[in-house]
């Protein structure tokens, strides 16, 4: 009987290892996706009926733990809902079987400004460039980073902010290369157009002069692609994309990644 009971717990042992070797592993090889900017990528889209679980998306949460995603990603303010980032996922396991992990670290209403080091959201109290730095290098240790994905702008249409723009998303660039040791160069940073909804009006026209920057420094960055916002409706707000929206947006932001992905394998 002691032989009997010595083998049983052999064996609860071995499974435990198991278990907690699968774990970790879910956890490591990630293929990494930064999700930075305001709003629009946080996600602010009514949660719906759609799955929004797969043990092949993972995110990691506002205490920094990798924990299997579900909707909404992000944390910046009680609103969070439905956004971009997983149909975006979602979309890129139709042709890639390897498991991605989502670095939520958008704020609403943040000003590019506020994507500077050191600068700080007043409206919120966060860093949002030094929160994303922190978080990113967290997650490097259990993956790789393969892009960037950038919505932002609205905070910024005004005349005086969009005349300096371009100028700061450079920025932004530069010193996320810097502090993440990477050669953004050769990763794919995708950024989506304000929606039509949003620029249509006059009080936000220089929305429109943000979008011609995103698509000129598309024109001169092989590794920078903009996605149309064309056909997107708002959630009746005239600022925010509505949830089925949206997913359309996330399926844009996952062909244009795979554009730049091949474009930089040559």
């Amino acid at each position: 009987m002691k032989g009997l009971y010595f083998y049983l717990l052999i064996i609860l042992c071995v499974n435990s290892g198991v278990s907690q070797t699968q774990r970790q592993d879910t956890k490591q090889g990630l293929d990494l996706f930064l999700l930075i900017g305001q709003s629009n990528m946080a996600g602010r889209g009514k949660l719906d009926s759609l799955p929004v679980k797969s043990d092949s998306i993972w995110v990691l949460n506002k205490n920094n733990e990798w924990v299997i995603a579900t909707e909404p990603l992000h944390f910046d303010k009680p609103v969070a809902g439905a956004g971009l980032a997983f149909s975006f996922a979602s979309d890129l396991l139709k042709t890639s079987p390897r498991k991605i992990g989502l670095i939520p670290c958008a704020v609403g209403g943040s000003s590019i400004d506020a994507w500077m080091p050191g600068a700080t959201d007043k409206a919120t109290g966060t860093m949002p460039y030094d929160d994303a730095v922190k978080r990113a290098v967290l997650a490097l240790k259990s993956g790789q980073l393969k892009g960037i994905l950038w919505h932002q702008g609205e905070s910024d249409s005004n005349e005086r902010a969009a005349a300096l723009y371009e100028e700061k998303f450079y920025a932004l660039l530069r010193h996320l290369s810097r502090d993440l040791d990477v050669n953004l160069d050769k990763i794919p940073v995708i950024t989506g157009e304000l929606g039509t909804f949003y620029t249509s009006q006059e009080k936000n026209k220089e929305g429109l002069r943000i979008n011609e920057i995103f698509h000129r420094i598309a024109s001169k960055k092989t590794n920078v692609y903009c996605v149309s916002s064309s056909g997107l409706t708002d959630k009746g707000d005239a600022t925010h994309f509505d949830t089925a929206s949206l997913r359309e947006l996330g399926k844009r932001y996952a062909l244009g990644y795979r554009i730049v992905a091949e474009r930089l394998k040559k």
